[in-house]
């Protein structure tokens, strides 16, 4: 089987895409990345505020922990990302219509973490995972990173393009160890990537010394 291939922030030389082109890499491809949206300071507040939520474990590693419904904290910058405008007047190309935040996460990945199965976070016919925010059929989640992702540091993997296949491989329930057409997604710190809530797609294993956080919004057309 041959391995992921890596996709750093996917630009060329530092050079940012149009809208259009972005919009279309959504699209088709399930993904797309915004390098470097987010300043050091914003950062640094962000981790501050984000850092006291209550969190908990994940079923299957203690090494990563997370918080749903941050949008209902005292975290005033992270919520204020949900009004982020960069993001929302690129989410308002892509949906033609008003957005709905439908949730916000924070999720702390440790070294140690062993990785995830490829997944989606789309649940057409109901969710005991998601609840029904994730029937919906439409729907993008917007993921700021507060750390680089390296390919050693629990970096995104996605299967570019799964999630317009037909195919019963790729019912939305399934869950696969790995994949020969997943690629590996590097950025730095405060890049933001928005994904297609069909793609399959996982977090890899964080084999650095330093821990991952990142701050996931969620948005559904009105």
């Amino acid at each position: 089987m041959v391995g992921p291939r890596l996709i750093a922030g996917k630009h060329v030389g530092g050079m940012r895409r149009s809208i259009g082109r972005q919009v279309r890499e959504l699209e088709i491809e399930g993904f797309t990345v915004f390098p470097s949206l987010l300043g050091r300071e914003l950062i640094f507040r962000l981790k501050e505020q984000l850092r006291s939520l209550p969190t908990q474990s994940t079923t299957y590693s203690d090494r990563q922990h997370y918080c749903h419904n941050a949008q209902w904290s005292d975290c005033t910058d992270a919520i204020s990302l949900v009004a982020f405008r960069p993001i929302t007047s690129f989410l308002d190309r892509v949906f033609g219509d008003e957005l709905i935040c439908t949730g916000c996460t924070y999720a702390r990945t440790e070294p140690g973490y062993p990785g995830m199965a490829l997944h989606t976070d789309s649940q057409p016919y109901g969710s005991r995972i998601f609840g029904p925010s994730s029937s919906s059929p439409r729907l993008v989640r917007v993921l700021y990173y507060l750390d680089s992702l390296t390919s050693a540091r629990a970096p995104l993997k996605v299967v570019p393009y799964s999630h317009l296949s037909l195919h019963s491989d790729a019912n939305p329930y399934r869950r696969y160890k790995s994949h020969s057409d997943s690629v590996v997604v590097t950025c730095k710190a405060g890049s933001v990537v928005v994904l297609n809530q069909k793609v399959f797609h996982s977090v890899g294993p964080n084999r650095s010394r330093s821990s991952r956080e990142m701050f996931a919004v969620s948005y559904r057309p009105a």
